[in-house]
């Protein structure tokens, strides 16, 4: 998990952000699993796991195809620039 902080706290690519998320959402992935084992619900938290996992895709799709359309239109991805765009 430390390293998807840091690399979220490190990064100014859009994309790879969107990576850098997907890490730290496996690792809650992770926990949810070792909570529903710890607790002796292995299912539950399996089943939890797995609906994080879909809703996290489709985030993460749109997520990168938003990326694709900022660099298309504007030519660039990093964020810093991005953000100079609102003034």
């Amino acid at each position: 998990m430390g390293i998807g902080l840091y690399g979220l706290l490190i990064t100014r690519n859009l994309i790879k952000l969107v990576i850098v998320l997907q890490v730290l959402v496996k690792m809650a992935l992770l926990a949810l699993v070792a909570a529903g084992y710890a607790t002796g619900q292995v299912n539950l938290g399996q089943s939890l796991a797995v609906t994080v996992l879909v809703a996290d895709t489709v985030v993460a799709v749109i997520g990168l195809a938003l990326a694709v359309q900022v660099r298309q239109r504007l030519g660039t991805l990093d964020v810093t620039q991005l953000s100079e765009l609102r003034k």
